[in-house]
């Protein structure tokens, strides 16, 4: 008498569309209850944002704008784009550790879709990046920022920042399939993502006075097409073009890596 194995389900035979979206939102939701197991990731994403907000306003805004008053319409659409960016990196840390830790290899024993966790992860981390913005917003509210245009266009805001998060998560899905340690995700965060942030208008009403070189990226740089948009809908000024830009930014974004992202997903999960 022979012991009876098990082989893993093969992932790669289609599912209904209806239960590709089921194991989706329900995977989607295990990423979100399992801040409940893990407060301080919830922390991350509420404390980081009111450090960065509470710094810039007060140890800048003197300088740059002459009272932190003045310098709140700038600093607040700045610092939520920024954020959007540092936060987009936690999808490809948290895809990295179920990796290594063995959780995709349990999936794959299971009758679901194969795209199902990689979307679960990038859903929920987004609405985590819903949350960020509203601690933002509070935090603003509290110190003195004003909205200066209407609830649609808060809500549009809303729309285009998490849109763009999802186009720009493939990035960081790609380097969490790539790297072998969640950590090197996180360099990459630093390497890459710090220098895109600052090398933009988030913190500045202008290139005005910056070397002319230096003014062209920083004025095509995605960010900045995003802050624009984001001080349009928050406090007024051009939005349209903005982000139609940013937008087409986050959709090239998407058409390199995630077609990268699916064939590194199928060699590691």
């Amino acid at each position: 008498m022979t012991a009876a194995t098990f082989a893993p389900q093969d992932l790669s035979k289609r599912v209904a569309p209806g239960t590709a979206m089921r194991n989706t939102a329900t995977l989607a939701w295990r990423n979100l209850v399992q801040i409940k197991h893990n407060p301080m990731e919830l922390l991350d994403l509420s404390i980081q944002p009111i450090m960065f907000v509470l710094l810039f306003a007060y140890v800048f805004g003197p300088a740059m704008a002459g009272s932190v008053e003045a310098y709140l319409p700038v600093i607040i659409p700045g610092i939520i784009a920024q954020n959007a960016l540092f936060a987009g990196m936690s999808t490809g840390v948290g895809l990295n550790t179920d990796i290594t830790k063995g959780v995709f290899d349990r999936f794959r024993s299971l009758p679901i879709a194969r795209s199902a966790p990689l979307a679960g992860r990038i859903i929920a981390d987004t609405a985590k990046q819903g949350w960020s913005m509203i601690i933002l917003l509070a935090v603003g509210f509290i110190i003195g920022f004003r909205l200066e245009t209407n609830l649609l266009a808060l809500f549009t805001a809303f729309v285009l920042l998490l849109a763009f998060a999802v186009l720009f998560s493939w990035t960081s899905v790609y380097i969490g399939l790539k790297v072998s340690e969640p950590e090197k995700v996180q360099i990459f965060g630093f390497v890459v993502i710090f220098p895109l942030s600052f090398m933009s208008t988030a913190f500045i009403p202008s290139t005005e006075g910056i070397p002319s070189g230096l003014a062209w990226v920083m004025d095509n740089s995605p960010v900045t097409q995003l802050v624009e948009a984001m001080r349009g809908l928050l406090v007024g000024g051009p939005v349209l073009s903005h982000a139609l830009i940013a937008l087409a930014w986050g959709v090239g974004f998407t058409l390199v890596f995630a077609p990268l992202s699916m064939h590194a997903f199928k060699k590691r999960a």
